[in-house]
């Protein structure tokens, strides 16, 4: 039997590399698309081949991939993990997570360099606001609301592809992804090691979480039984109160005083506007910015992966106390906590 060819673009970042690792782990012959200026740290093997792709140029990319196409053979499946989670402009959501998307998907269409699924990853962002009395889950037939820039641009790029006739489309709609390499739940490990909880609101919020190996690993179920044209959203399964999560991160990091500090939103609102328009003048990507605060302000992020469970199989092999104490254990040997 041929080896599997995939493409794995974003494969520099958190989420794309380690789906370039478990793609080796199970045989794939894997492509990195990565752009010349990016980090290699995390693509080191050998087997990896790099591909850049221009994204932003769709007859270049086309001419590229029915090159790669004839030369190597089409792609029995791409992971399209490459795309913006803040910016310096909200406009450059849309450049990067919606037209880049539309450009790689029609040039994989137009030019036979696909034989299988296009797997878009997209994000809970996408729903926007949920249940915020009664806390009820996101379900397959939710509509989606999205009140960020980001959520706004990822659902773009899913309409997109759903409008494309008989394109092989898999959307997935992870909720907060954590482990090793992420840096933006590093953020809040640093802060709680250091003594120091902060939070914004005082209603009870809901959270849910997928540790970046069962991201992986769900994506290659999914894959694998040939799936196609669905949607669907990945946790593990747990919700958490925002209580419960930071207690666990605390006990993780053994943290025995540790000041609880939970702001107003209102105060939140305008210091998000200002440090967003400050790193504007300043040429500068914050992350504390209007987006985040709609993140922050969010009470309810459970959702519903029955659909994803019934379809695949599928079971995380990390709870968020173990992923937790294993990611912190990496950060630990890497220097970074």
């Amino acid at each position: 039997m041929d080896q599997k060819r995939i493409l794995i673009t974003g494969a520099s970042g958190f989420i794309g590399s380690t789906m370039v690792d478990r793609a080796l782990e199970r045989g794939y012959e894997t492509w990195a698309g990565i752009r010349s200026g990016s980090s290699r740290r995390y693509l080191q093997d050998e087997r990896i081949r790099l591909i850049d792709l221009p994204y932003d140029n769709r007859e270049k990319l086309a001419e590229q991939l029915r090159e790669q196409a004839e030369r190597e053979g089409p792609f029995d499946a791409v992971i399209h993990a490459a795309g913006l989670t803040k910016a310096r402009r909200k406009e450059d959501f849309d450049r990067v997570n919606y037209r880049y998307t539309r450009h790689l998907a029609e040039a994989l269409a137009e030019t036979g360099a696909l034989s299988g699924a296009f797997v878009l990853l997209s994000s809970l962002s996408v729903m926007g606001p949920g249940d915020e009395t009664g806390y009820t889950p996101f379900r397959a037939d939710s509509a989606p609301r999205p009140n960020t820039a980001y959520g706004k641009s990822k659902l773009k790029a899913e309409n997109c592809l759903k409008e494309m006739h008989d394109f092989p489309y898999l959307i997935l709609r992870p909720t907060g992804v954590y482990g090793p390499r992420d840096r933006d739940y590093l953020i809040l490990m640093k802060a709680m090691k250091n003594g120091l909880d902060v939070g914004a609101g005082f209603r009870k919020q809901i959270l849910t979480f997928i540790h970046s190996r069962d991201l992986a690993e769900a994506i290659f179920i999914l894959l694998e039984k040939g799936i196609r044209r669905k949607t669907y959203f990945i946790a593990d399964g747990d919700c958490y109160t925002d209580r419960e999560f930071n207690t666990i991160v605390r006990e993780v990091l053994h943290s025995k005083q540790v000041l609880r500090l939970r702001l107003p939103l209102w105060i939140v609102k305008p210091a998000a506007v200002v440090s967003e328009k400050t790193a504007a003048l300043l040429g500068r990507v914050t992350t504390f910015n209007s987006d985040k605060y709609h993140i922050m302000k969010q009470r309810n992020w459970s959702c519903d992966i029955r659909p994803l469970q019934e379809d695949t199989g599928f079971v995380p092999r990390w709870r968020l106390r173990e992923g937790v104490e294993m990611t912190a254990a990496w950060y630990r040997k890497e220097g970074w906590l």
